[in-house]
């Protein structure tokens, strides 16, 4: 699985990754769009600039995925695509197109404006029982 926002290390639901592997930080090719949505990012395939993105990629069982998908309100808020890594092929959430928000031409979620560092509530239910997007 490759992170971008709030599943990184250190970040606000970066629980929902316990027992995952790290096998590292990485960047993609630049061919998303990563936008700034104030209490988390969404990454798309559209966009008129295209950037590449910072992240982590981690090794997860079907039963995380599984977790994720809710999390992420797969398949109807976000898509799941295979990219490849340096470590192989990873899944990633994203959107088909970029929301209104601020993209983040940078790419690097951890590099967002300290505004928009405060705790933000997590949308829908605690972790494992409900939905927040990544």
């Amino acid at each position: 699985m490759f992170v971008y926002g709030t599943l990184l290390a250190g970040e606000s639901n970066h629980a929902w990754l316990k027992g995952a592997s790290c096998l590292g930080r990485w960047t993609t090719p630049p061919r998303f769009t990563l936008t700034d949505l104030g209490p988390y990012p969404v990454l798309s395939s559209g966009g008129r600039t295209r950037t590449a993105v910072t992240g982590e990629v981690y090794r997860i069982s079907r039963l995380i995925l599984q977790r994720l998908d809710v999390l992420e309100g797969y398949p109807a808020d976000y898509q799941r695509r295979l990219i490849d890594t340096p470590w192989g092929r990873a899944w990633v959430y994203l959107r088909a197109s970029a929301p209104a928000g601020r993209p983040l031409h940078h790419g690097d979620w951890r590099r967002r404006p300290l505004a928009h560092r405060a705790f933000y509530p997590l949308r829908g239910k605690q972790l494992g029982t409900g939905s927040h997007t990544e």
